[in-house]
């Protein structure tokens, strides 16, 4: 939602004023270490206590959480404006390598995530990911930097790269950078 909203540069309750319910997760993307809020129908909202309740959850201090949750929300556009900037770096990096491996639709990436698609039989998703993860001596040498980047095996022909508040501006270029030396290998 949050991410949405600073994308479309509009208030979240625009996004949902159409909905029965919303859900907001504080560490998804603003950088709270736990927390979440429920929105909806009295009745609803009842119900979801009430499961809660039953589940055995509940917390001391939540004050500390919702401190935390307040400061991420205060911060959301700065915070996530950087992801989406730090993510469309990324993806302009994956079409200026114009590798016969991998390409990146640029007008889909309006947000904090980037879909990489993979082309060709080799590597598949989850084989390209595990490159990217692992560090070799060679990387190393060439490189003079050991770099494990993670990505997540989206699809049979795609991978998924999601930005968040503790990946810098330089993180990205490590990571582009990452892609390109992976790319590279997986061609000669």
């Amino acid at each position: 939602l949050m991410n949405a909203a600073v994308a479309q540069d509009v208030e979240p309750a625009r996004i949902t004023r159409h909905c029965d319910s919303v859900s907001l997760c504080f560490s998804k993307g603003l950088g709270a270490p736990a927390g979440a809020v429920l929105a909806g129908r009295r009745e609803l909202v009842a119900e979801a206590w009430r499961v809660r309740k039953l589940l055995g959850g509940g917390m001391r201090q939540a004050g500390v959480l919702a401190a935390a949750a307040r400061l991420g929300l205060e911060h959301a556009e700065a915070t996530l404006r950087r992801d989406h900037d730090n993510a469309r770096r990324f993806a302009e990096g994956i079409q200026e390598l114009n590798s016969p491996l991998c390409s990146v639709d640029l007008a889909a990436v309006e947000t904090n995530m980037v879909m990489v698609s993979i082309r060709g039989g080799w590597p598949s998703p989850p084989e390209l990911c595990e490159r990217l993860r692992a560090v070799s001596e060679e990387e190393v040498a060439e490189t003079g930097q050991a770099v494990s980047v993670l990505l997540f095996p989206w699809s049979a022909r795609a991978v998924r790269a999601v930005w968040h508040r503790d990946i810098s501006a330089h993180d990205t270029e490590l990571a582009k950078n990452k892609l390109e030396f992976v790319a590279r290998k997986c061609q000669e």
